[in-house]
């Protein structure tokens, strides 16, 4: 079996982002902080963890749906990517959860403090 080490990330990194730009190999990333917002700097490979703002769907029109349909679907063989996809994981044993207990139902903020879990 293969053995794997883990490895700390030591490149740069941004969360939160609501806003990434990209220029060559360098990224410009908005963040939300509790005072507005923060733009960062940095160069990659990097890491970017995105708040709910960063994507702005679209919503798909009934022309557009129509002319989805009518275009072809090209289907391509795994195996032509050079891919290993063989099974290497190993079920040891699957468990139902314990059962949870009946909630409780209090009157009074008070009552919580009496309750014990």
């Amino acid at each position: 079996s293969d053995v794997y080490k883990r490895q700390e990330y030591m490149g740069p990194q941004a969360t939160f982002a609501s806003k990434v730009e990209v220029d060559g190999q360098n990224l410009q990333v908005t963040r939300e902080i509790d005072g507005g917002l923060m733009t960062v700097a940095m160069s990659l490979p990097a890491v970017v963890t995105c708040d709910l703002r960063l994507n702005q769907p679209r919503f798909a029109t009934l022309p557009n749906i129509m002319k989805a349909k009518k275009k072809p679907l090209e289907e391509i063989d795994l195996s032509s990517f050079g891919i290993d996809l063989s099974n290497n994981l190993e079920i040891l044993k699957v468990e139902t959860p314990a059962a949870r207990k009946g909630g409780v139902k209090v009157e009074t903020v008070d009552e919580l403090s009496l309750i014990h879990i």
